[in-house]
């Protein structure tokens, strides 16, 4: 109805490619027609398909940021003014950091009934929505046109909602545009830890913030699964976690290597249990974890604003030797590898990509030696560290193995997050058509992604001399990977796929 009494009628067209005959009700008005049938697959090519997959999303954003906002208008009629307060009988003894102050403690509770999930769930879904409505705007507005996907405007909301609530809403806007333009480019759980990053680098208290929540999350509960199995769930440090993971794994490799037929997974398992209700067997060798700098000059003499002073220029010894004054600093007795461990210094460059790689026992000796074309010239300004060379046959040198694997951090198939130390070193051209092994033509897979590219059909990849991996699908979908230390790439969607043939006969994986 329009001003004046008048009635209006709005018509909207909508473009779909005939329906089967066969497909569709036998009975008009016995069921409603589903979309299947308004648009056979049997239609559609592979590319089709895909840009039909694609255009699901962009429809699922766009009712997630609805439903967001309709989350949001609810929540502002169920006022914390109607709770009991401090002091009243039957006052909540602590509230839930999660919820605004003006929001009512029961609102979760209510939206669990609506959505028919747990309250913890319920009140996660309070929080994603009021943030993307109140205080991130920009990203709920790219949701609602569909620029991006609900799963990485939840991941913003998560990072930049409770735990940044005493930010300065100008920082959180800074933060929202610098990360915004490149989510589509990384995955969620690297969009989280990049906007983590951000965040603390524009508000270091915020770091303290999140580490006094953290800590009073910290717990151990066990959470059971079907079949008779259950996960135990420790909540600690990462830096604790990572060393406890990593402990396990080496045992659990030892007791492979003994002969064990147990996957890595069931032995991991097993070590966690061994060393938790047996920890007077003295019996295994001691393991330690492997530790990796990537610190550059700048950052370590204090400077602010300062990413590294190389500028693209050769690594000289007089950069070596600042090097090691800066790590020597770090502690009185300067940067040691612990017992059994290892010491890997990394070298980045302005542009956040990796120059080289040493262990402090080989900076301390170039550092000593210098340049062996001018041993007497301090400034002469050659290069004594750089990238290692190629080599003339299939298996990578140590020293490529080292850099690639400091350079990739992880398996460089888009979406993946498996660690580098679980990855195989791939030729991205096989070896066996002419690839060579060379830093520029090597980069880390984890096994799966390793097969995938050896033996899935139509699938491409490719990578730049920056070391930016470009994956194609058969579909014709193509997503980019940086080394972790470069700029993501700014684009919202896929860029269309380049003409890469890949071979046949790729690497044959140590299967």
């Amino acid at each position: 109805m329009f001003p004046g009494s008048s009635y209006g009628v709005a018509v909207t067209v909508a473009r779909l490619h005939a329906p089967s005959a066969e497909l569709m009700p036998a009975v008009p008005g016995e069921r409603d027609t589903r979309l299947d049938e308004l648009l056979p697959a049997e239609s559609l090519t592979d590319a089709e398909l895909a840009r039909e997959i694609d255009a699901c999303t962009r429809i699922e954003a766009r009712l997630a940021a609805y439903k967001a906002d309709r989350i949001a208008q609810l929540a502002a009629r169920r006022s914390a003014a109607r709770d009991r307060q401090p002091g009243q009988p039957g006052a909540a003894p602590q509230r839930d950091e999660r919820l605004p102050d003006d929001v009512s403690e029961f609102f979760p509770d209510e939206l669990a009934m609506i959505l028919n999930c747990s309250r913890t769930a319920a009140t996660v879904q309070t929080e994603v929505s009021l943030t993307l409505r109140h205080t991130l705007t920009r990203t709920w507005v790219a949701m609602t046109e569909g620029r991006i996907d609900p799963a990485r405007g939840r991941a913003l909301a998560l990072e930049l909602g409770a735990p940044a609530r005493d930010t300065d809403p100008l920082i959180i806007a800074a933060v929202e545009s610098a990360m915004l333009p490149v989510a589509t480019t990384m995955s969620v759980k690297r969009l989280r830890a990049e906007t983590r990053k951000e965040l603390v680098a524009r508000d270091a208290a915020a770091a303290d913030r999140r580490r006094r929540q953290a800590a009073r999350a910290a717990d151990v509960v066990v959470r059971h699964l079907p079949d008779g199995i259950s996960q135990l769930v420790h909540t600690l440090p990462t830096p604790l976690a990572n060393a406890q993971l990593d402990a396990y794994d080496r045992y659990a490799r030892m007791v492979k290597s003994d002969g064990d037929e147990r996957s890595l997974g069931q032995l991991r398992s097993m070590v966690a249990v061994e060393l938790a209700l047996r920890p007077w067997d003295t019996t295994r060798p001691p393991v330690t974890a492997s530790l990796t700098v990537l610190a550059p000059l700048g950052a370590l003499q204090g400077r602010t604003g300062s990413v590294a002073d190389l500028d693209g220029q050769a690594i000289t010894a007089d950069h070596v030797r600042e090097l090691l004054a800066a790590l020597d600093a770090l502690t009185p007795d300067g940067l040691r590898a612990p017992a059994g461990g290892s010491v890997t210094v990394g070298v980045i460059d302005s542009d956040g990509a990796l120059r080289a790689v040493a262990t402090p026992d080989e900076l301390r000796r170039l550092a000593r030696r210098g340049c062996r074309e001018h041993p007497d010239d301090a400034s002469c300004g050659c290069s004594v560290l750089d990238r290692p060379p190629p080599v003339d046959r299939y298996r990578p040198s140590r020293s490529q193995d080292r850099w690639v694997r400091t350079r990739d951090r992880g398996c460089r198939h888009p979406g993946c997050d498996n660690r580098a130390g679980w990855a195989d070193l791939d030729h991205v051209v096989p070896h066996a058509c002419g690839g060579s092994t060379d830093c520029a033509n090597l980069c880390c897979l984890c096994r799966r992604h390793h097969r995938l590219k050896t033996f899935a059909p139509g699938w491409r990849f490719v990578m730049e001399g920056d070391g930016t991996l470009s994956v194609t699908t058969p579909s014709g979908v193509t997503r980019s990977t940086r080394p972790p230390g470069l700029p993501a790439l700014a684009e919202y969607w896929p860029v269309p796929s380049r003409e890469l043939v890949q071979p046949e006969d790729d690497d044959p994986p140590p299967f």
